[in-house]
């Protein structure tokens, strides 16, 4: 009998697949009602059929009315590629990891209600005590980043990884696994487990720093150019770096190309951030020579390279913020981020790379809608959409938060 091995199936995860549902020409990111919006083609989750058809000073009205009456007892965080029709509504505004720490330090809210997506819920339950409840407005509100390493995938790769290259020796691993904070929970329990940490797009070079002192080799979770940005950065060369296709046997690598491998890059990326081009960049600097373009790192090499600065989403608000008068900014980050820094700094020019304005399509369903539907909830004493991380996930990926946090950065 001929034994034939099975090639993986090619998935591509369905949040990238609706990355462009929302893209238009038009600047008017204009809130619609949530029976509108659900024509857009994507996966919505279902609400009782009254929040359909309110208008969004309806549903403006009933957020404040119930912000009021519920008081302390619960904090709304919203991220900075939130719509403006929500973010309003924020006690804080940050990036991920900015937010989570926020909800760790909220002591008195019994409720965190965490407009983003589902992996930063996740975290902001891991950081937040026992007795505080995260809830996730809308659960189809996923990342398509993240979607792109399952957990089945990523331990498979794991033991093929300790199959070829080995634990280590003499207190010095093989290979050391880094997730980027937009993984889910189950991915950064992985790093735990196995001597490895979070980062940030803030913290990656000191994460690189601290993993290349304990091991040979990083494997970097789980978008790629993340990974290979900062490894340039750092001076590793491309060629020292590896993408490790998770359909593909092996990867897609030989033996050989792992064990020469300064750093195995996960075959995932952003959305958002690779739909700018080097070619945008050109055409801003053409419209203004004094243009500054400053691009966030998970844009491709190229873009990067090609940018005056990059980093961040806080480096890029803080950038910009404390840029003097006058001067001029193409952005390449999401949509409603831009827009925001461009209308609260009129004495700049700031404008988005791309010209076609799509935002993030898993961000763009945190519909108001949806945060009042959790608000009354709260308000008759429901949890609707709260995220629970168990028990045994929450202590190892804790571990490489920790880990994290010593590293700082």
């Amino acid at each position: 009998m001929i034994s034939i091995s099975s090639t993986p199936k090619t998935i591509i995860p369905i949040t990238e697949l609706e990355q462009s549902a929302f893209c238009q020409v038009e600047g008017n990111l204009r809130t619609k009602t949530l029976e509108e919006e659900f024509q857009s083609g994507v996966r919505w989750q279902k609400v009782p059929t009254r929040y359909l058809k309110l208008t969004p000073e309806q549903v403006e009205a009933g957020i404040k009315y119930a912000r009021k009456e519920i008081g302390t007892k619960a904090v709304v965080l919203g991220h900075h590629y939130q719509r403006e029709d929500v973010i309003q509504f924020a006690d804080f505004r940050g990036d991920s990891y900015l937010l989570s720490k926020h909800a760790a330090e909220t002591k008195e809210a019994k409720w965190i209600i965490f407009c983003g997506v589902h992996f930063m819920a996740e975290t902001a339950d891991l950081l937040s005590d026992d007795d505080q409840h995260v809830i996730l407005p809308n659960m189809a509100a996923g990342c398509s980043m993240a979607d792109m390493a399952a957990s089945d995938d990523v331990e498979d790769a794991w033991d093929d990884l300790m199959d070829v290259l080995g634990e280590g020796e003499n207190g010095q691993a093989e290979i050391i696994p880094i997730t980027y904070m937009n993984s889910t929970a189950a991915i950064k329990a992985l790093c735990g487990r196995n001597g490895g940490l979070v980062c940030t797009s803030s913290n990656a070079d000191a994460a690189y720093d601290w993993a290349l002192a304990r091991g040979k080799r990083i494997l970097f979770l789980p978008d790629q150019h993340l990974g290979r940005n900062t490894g340039l950065a750092k001076g590793i060369p491309a060629e020292d770096m590896v993408v490790w296709n998770p359909f593909r046997p092996m990867g897609g690598l030989s033996e050989e190309q792992l064990h020469n491998s300064k750093v195995v890059l996960w075959q995932g990326h952003c959305s958002v951030h690779t739909r700018f081009t080097v070619k945008q960049i050109e055409e801003a600097r053409r419209n203004d020579p004094d243009v500054n373009v400053v691009v966030h790192p998970e844009c491709v090499r190229e873009v990067v390279d090609a940018a005056d600065c990059n980093g961040s989403t806080e480096f890029i608000r803080k950038t910009v913020e404390g840029a003097p008068a006058g001067t001029s900014w193409a952005i390449g980050t999401e949509i409603n981020m831009v827009n925001r820094l461009r209308d609260g700094n009129p004495d700049k020019r700031i404008f988005c790379l791309d010209p076609v304005v799509c935002p993030c399509a898993t961000m763009y369903r945190i519909h108001p809608a949806y945060v009042l539907w959790v608000l009354e909830g709260i308000m008759a004493g429901v949890g609707i959409n709260v995220v629970q991380v168990d028990a045994e996930t929450k202590r190892d990926a804790l571990v490489a938060l920790e880990r994290m946090l010593e590293v700082g950065g």
